[in-house]
């Protein structure tokens, strides 16, 4: 009980300074954030569930106003159903299915729905966003999610090697929202350790990313730990925050959330594809054994630990970079510029620290900066994924949700 309402607490310090007055899809956002936060779950489980409900939500209030091309689901729907109504039941059913065991999901979807006004409006509303849930989860069904672990550790019989669970292993085999496969985007090998730019990345990180770096600014050591936040709970708010500056109505904030959030469900099966197939060594391995990579450049520090606990994932490529250059991308190309209304963030790992961007590229690159000044991740890491989510956005948003013919429309 106490870890769930250290989590909670974590939640609302996550979304304080960056609620707003919301629509149902952005009220469902927060609410699903919320409920991830304070659930045992991996990032790339939560993202996965974040890209079902938009996905369901979308479907639900895009198919009693046709604008947009269907997703996964296409249910027949009156024009004068109630859309918020549609929407709540299709995250609500999501999510009741998807954890069974939480009773209070389903009184959550209650007391949404009992805020709508009675009326066949609603009525009809709440059949279709049932119709589109059952329809969506029905999709993702047999998606890969519930493979289990079968990470194999290389290692000499009878040496011993840590032992905690790792993060991601089975997330390659899982099945894209939109991407063709997991290594539609796969990058290229990592730096070869004998060549001078990987001395220099590995230097960097060593002299910047250690615990008690003295080279290290108190800022950089600040956006390391405001970054160490990770999952939905510490990229959503901008999300919102975005759709609310941009006053988007329920179908475009709809289609925004969706795509942002199968983006970043999809980087997440791209990024772990990348990082199992070259299974890259952390800054902590490497520069613990600096005199093994056979560059006469990267100097041994025996004793060197990185600012926290080391991600339980290879290195290559950057996860956070990938994330927060997806939500770049597809904000990007919906919206024509890198340039936004100003967004605030503030994080559960550095209390009393605020951020703040009117450049979403910008807010991307402190990202991957922070993970060098925490020594997580190599600069050529941090490039690589957010290129990666670069691309993976930009195929997002010219794959799925296009505007659909108004010929067709009715």
């Amino acid at each position: 009980m106490l870890k769930r309402a250290v989590l909670l607490a974590i939640a609302t310090i996550g979304a304080s300074a960056t609620s707003v007055a919301a629509d149902v899809i952005s009220d469902w956002n927060e609410k699903t954030v919320a409920f991830l936060t304070t659930t045992p779950s991996t990032p790339p489980q939560a993202e996965r569930t974040l890209a079902m409900v938009h996905l369901a939500m979308f479907d639900a209030v895009n198919a009693i106003e046709p604008r947009y091309q269907p997703v996964l689901a296409q249910v027949p729907a009156p024009r004068g159903a109630s859309k918020d109504a549609a929407a709540a039941a299709a995250a609500g059913k999501v999510l009741a299915n998807l954890y069974p065991n939480d009773a209070g999901l389903k009184s959550s979807l209650d007391s949404y729905l009992a805020g709508i006004p009675s009326g066949d409006a609603k009525t009809a509303g709440i059949q279709v966003g049932e119709a589109v849930s059952a329809q969506v989860l029905q999709a993702r069904a047999n998606d890969g999610s519930q493979v289990p672990d079968t990470y194999r550790t290389k290692s000499e019989p009878g040496f011993y090697v840590p032992t905690p669970p790792m993060v991601g292993s089975t997330w390659p085999n899982l099945k894209p929202f939109v991407l063709t496969s997991a290594s539609q985007f796969r990058p290229q090998p990592p730096l070869s350790m004998t060549s001078k730019d990987w001395a220099v990345d590995y230097n960097e990180i060593r002299l910047l990313g250690g615990r008690g770096s003295a080279q290290r600014s108190s800022r950089q050591t600040e956006d390391a730990r405001f970054w160490l936040a990770g999952g939905p709970v510490v990229y959503y708010p901008v999300v919102r925050q975005l759709a609310a500056a941009k006053k988007l109505d329920l179908v475009d904030n709809a289609r925004f959330m969706a795509l942002i959030a199968v983006a970043r469900s999809d980087a997440f099966v791209a990024v772990f594809d990348a990082k199992y197939h070259y299974n890259f060594w952390r800054p902590l391995t490497a520069i613990r054994n600096g005199d093994l990579d056979d560059n006469p450049n990267t100097e041994r520090e025996a004793s060197w630990q990185p600012i926290d606990n080391t991600p339980m994932h290879p290195e290559y490529p950057c996860a956070h970079c990938i994330m927060s250059g997806t939500i770049a991308s597809v904000v990007e190309q919906l919206f024509g510029s890198a340039e936004i209304p100003e967004v605030t963030l503030v994080s559960p790992t550095a209390p009393g620290a605020t951020r703040r961007w009117t450049n979403i590229w910008a807010l991307s690159e402190d990202v991957s900066n922070a993970r060098i000044w925490a020594g997580f991740h190599y600069r050529f890491s941090t490039k690589v994924g957010q290129d990666m989510g670069r691309l993976i956005g930009q195929h997002a948003v010219k794959s799925i949700m296009r505007p659909a013919n108004m010929s067709s429309a009715r």
